[in-house]
């Protein structure tokens, strides 16, 4: 193989390498709360747990929301607190938070 051939063909397989594992906040989790609501996640080794918290300057009727299954219950969240749920890892994803 020609030196520039494999020159191009290694340039091309590392872009593909570092394209394709694009961090999980690139697609930001959606759901219906207000803008003020700050959410995130953070997985473990057995579990995922998804927070939101109320950032607004009132009280909130909030829950987490997790695709392919049952989301959290829903809770009452004053300003400046923060509510949680937890599932265990696998096709689970974190979906945000709804009003409720």
């Amino acid at each position: 193989m020609r030196p520039a051939t494999r020159a191009a063909l290694t340039t091309l397989a590392v872009a593909c390498c570092t394209f394709s594992s694009l961090p999980a906040w690139a697609a930001a989790p959606a759901g219906n709360a207000p803008s003020c609501v700050t959410v995130w996640q953070t997985t473990g080794t057995i579990t995922k747990t998804g927070y939101a918290r109320n950032d607004c300057g009132y009280r909130l009727r909030l829950k987490i929301i997790w695709a392919h299954g049952t989301d959290g219950a829903c809770q009452t969240v004053d300003s400046g607190e923060t509510i949680y749920s937890r599932v265990p890892r696998g096709v689970r994803t974190f979906d945000g938070a709804d009003t409720c």
